[in-house]
């Protein structure tokens, strides 16, 4: 049951495969960039991010490269289903190369109608769709899919 809950959370949250070829729009107040493979770009002042239909702001903090502190980071994408997943974090950090997004701090993911995620630290591999979930020491991660038919159903224990 439990291997079977987590590969059907895992299959309704796969990236839209499309963005990852898109130019990538940054808008900042400022910024201190080196402009090669290995490089960092330190971003201030209300940064924006595009890439597709992937939306990234932060309004406050000081982000780097694509590390985005504040109160709260949301993110928002579409999915190759056409459903949006949405997410909100403490801090987000977005590695490019492995197009992994790790939410850390009262983080949640949620694809609407279908299913969320709920912890202090949450890892999206945006390529296979793979959530990864937890809390620091004793938290917990919280988890919740939705019926895929929400037809009414009469309660467990009715009239018989």
């Amino acid at each position: 049951m439990t291997l079977a809950a987590c590969a059907a959370f895992a299959s309704a949250a796969v990236a839209k495969s499309s963005d990852r070829n898109q130019t990538m729009h940054v808008d900042a107040g400022g910024s201190d960039c080196t402009i090669n493979d290995s490089g960092t770009c330190v971003l201030s002042g209300g940064v924006k991010i595009q890439q597709g239909t992937l939306d990234v702001r932060q309004v406050d903090g000081d982000p780097r490269s694509v590390k985005l502190t504040g109160s709260p980071v949301r993110l928002k994408q579409e999915m190759d289903s056409g459903e949006l997943m949405n997410a909100i974090a403490s801090q987000v950090d977005y590695d490019l190369a492995e197009d992994i997004i790790v939410f850390v701090g009262n983080a949640t993911v949620q694809q609407p109608g279908r299913s969320s995620i709920a912890g202090d630290r949450i890892v999206y591999n945006m390529r296979t769709g793979q959530i990864q979930g937890g809390g620091e020491g004793s938290g917990r991660v919280r988890i919740q899919f939705e019926p895929r038919n929400k037809a009414a159903t009469p309660p467990a224990g009715g009239n018989d």
